[in-house]
Formats: C-alpha cells, sequence, structure tokens
C-alpha cells in the first residue's frame, strides 16, 4: 500500500506539460484533459503560469516560483478534497530542483512530459499568439525566450517523456501522451 490507501502505483498522480514558450503546454494541457473526461478519469488542469500571475514580482523570484508552489499547494489539497486524483499541469520545470518543488507542493507522484519543436516553428506560433498585443515589447521578449528557454530546457534533462510537436497536431500530441501515461 502507498501513502494514499492504494495498491502501489495507484492513487493521486500528476503530469507535468513542460516546455519552451510557445511549443503548446497549455493547449496540449487543455487536450489531454478533454482526452481525460472522454475517458471517464476525475481531473483536474490548472495552467501554472496563471498561479503565479501578479505583479510586481518579489526580488530574486521574477518568475513569482514561490507564490506558484503555495497555491499549487492550496489547490491540490482542495482538488484533491473534491476527489480528484489526476493532476495536468502546463507550465515550465528549468530543473531538477524545480520539479522536485512541484512533486513536494503536490504531494503525490509526477510524471514530467516535455513537449518540443523546431525554433522557427516555435517563432511562427508565438507571432501569430502575439498578433494582436498591445505590449510591443512581448514578441521579441518572447521570441529570445524561446530558444535560451529551450537550452535550458536541454541541459536540465528531468522530462521522463518527450515529445516533439513541430509535425503533429495538438490532439496528436494529447493522445501520444495518453498512451504514454495511461491514466484513461
Amino acid at each position: 500500500m502507498n501513502q494514499y490507501g492504494h495498491p502501489d502505483g495507484a492513487g493521486p498522480q500528476a503530469l507535468l506539460i513542460t516546455g519552451t514558450v510557445g511549443v503548446g503546454k497549455t493547449l496540449v494541457a487543455d487536450l489531454f484533459g478533454d482526452f481525460l473526461s472522454d475517458a471517464g478519469v476525475p481531473h483536474a488542469v490548472m495552467d501554472l503560469d496563471r498561479l503565479c500571475q501578479s505583479w510586481p514580482a518579489p526580488e530574486g523570484d521574477p518568475f513569482n516560483f514561490a507564490l506558484l508552489l503555495r497555491n499549487l499547494r492550496a489547490l491540490t489539497a482542495n482538488y484533491l478534497d473534491a476527489g480528484i486524483e489526476r493532476f495536468v499541469l502546463a507550465g515550465v520545470a528549468e530543473t531538477v530542483v524545480e520539479r522536485d518543488h512541484y512533486r513536494a507542493a503536490l504531494g503525490m507522484p509526477l510524471t514530467v512530459c516535455r513537449l518540443t519543436a523546431d525554433l522557427p516553428v516555435v517563432h511562427d506560433r508565438l507571432k501569430r499568439r502575439h498578433e494582436t498585443d498591445s505590449d510591443p515589447e512581448s514578441l521579441p521578449w518572447h521570441l529570445e525566450r524561446a530558444g535560451r528557454l529551450h537550452e535550458i530546457l536541454d541541459r536540465a534533462d528531468i522530462a521522463d517523456l518527450t515529445v516533439d510537436t513541430t509535425r503533429l497536431s495538438p490532439p496528436d500530441v494529447a493522445s501520444v501522451i495518453g498512451a504514454s501515461v495511461r491514466w484513461g
């Protein structure tokens, strides 16, 4: 038996879909949530960017990671109280330490799936996403961040599985993930 009173391998589980900006994390997480709904699996989908979206960020924590973890811990507890045992997260883990912090905040096993795509494809996606931005600095920042974050994630090498989204549709990516984690 594990800490949740279930046979080993059962009980609450989480999936973090990570990758550089513009690779499709949030869209794929939502589609994977649809896949779980269709399979009758109780779940929650959380966009981690939304859990730390506040201003200003504290000195030394530009991405508000400490707030993200506090909110993740609280939301997870609420979802567990409501009977949810599968968690799909869209966000970034740049290091083994960040992955471990996510796991600790969730209090359950965490599988990390990294989405990748060729950088020109990511840049095209970002340009489409930012077409209506009122902030002229947003697109250049995201274009630069995409390449830098891709390199950071390559060096960190923390994913349990990797899916190249360059030539796959988002529903196909969600299906590949579903076949890998086998929650449905």
